[in-house]
């Protein structure tokens, strides 16, 4: 079965930048892209950053893209996201996971498998 871990969350004042790192362990073999998405408080959940495993596109959320990069170690299954620049709005617990289709219009379609999530806090 599948297992995801999330790291790196944590408080930060706004402007400044945090980077998250997922371990993704057991993957199917049907995988063929990673992501990050967030659920902020009383929101559902968003997608963030999706990376495509076959060619290397790359999409990202209207909310953050020019702030966030998403990046893989090494062709592994260690999955990055560096945020800059965050502000309130970046509020959220951020999951990272796998899945089966990549599109450039919504991103990676996840496998319903999941971390506990990192939570990332904004100050003002």
């Amino acid at each position: 079965q599948m297992q995801v871990m999330e790291s790196g969350g944590g408080s930060v004042q706004a402007g400044e930048s945090r980077t998250l790192s997922c371990g993704l362990f057991r993957l199917p073999d049907n995988t063929k892209c990673m992501g990050w998405y967030r659920r902020a408080p009383g929101e559902e959940l968003e997608g963030v950053a999706a990376l495509d495993l076959d060619g290397g596109d790359t999409w990202y959320g209207n909310s953050v893209r020019g702030r966030f990069t998403i990046s893989r170690h090494n062709a592994g299954n260690t999955l990055y996201l560096q945020m800059n620049n965050l502000n309130t709005d970046d509020t959220a617990i951020y999951y990272c996971a796998a899945g089966s289709f990549y599109t450039n219009l919504v991103g990676c379609v996840h496998f319903d498998s999941w971390g506990q999530g990192a939570q990332v806090s904004v100050c003002a």
